[in-house]
């Protein structure tokens, strides 16, 4: 079994910054791709960014790009998202997920919340 425990959401102005963490603990040796979703108040839940299992891709939503960045450090098992210039939209709870021995998402983290206010 793996576990994922997300970390660092909070309260924050718009254009501060943000980092969140995600802790992969158990059986992490078969955790390919690891991504974060958010979801807001009355949304469904949508794809923020990925990066794979040797970091050296990623990929993020149009509405981030440019302003948060994802890495891994895999000797730690723990993913990150760096977030810049945030917005009020960017207002959400923050879902870490991971691809263990699958080509889909199917572990889930139990969520952050990240409010940003104007």
């Amino acid at each position: 079994q793996v576990q994922l425990v997300e970390s660092g959401g909070g309260l924050v102005q718009a254009g501060a910054s943000l980092r969140l963490s995600c802790a992969a603990s158990g059986r992490t040796g078969g955790i390919f791709d690891m991504g974060w979703f958010r979801q807001a108040p009355g949304k469904e839940r949508e794809f923020v960014s990925s990066i794979a299992r040797n970091g050296g891709s990623t990929t993020y939503a149009d509405s981030v790009k440019g302003r948060f960045t994802i890495s891994r450090d895999n000797a730690k098992n723990t993913v990150y998202l760096q977030m810049n210039s945030l917005k009020s939209e960017d207002t959400a709870v923050y879902y870490c997920a991971a691809k263990i021995f699958a080509t889909s998402y199917n572990k889930w983290g139990q969520g952050t919340q990240v409010t940003v206010s104007s």
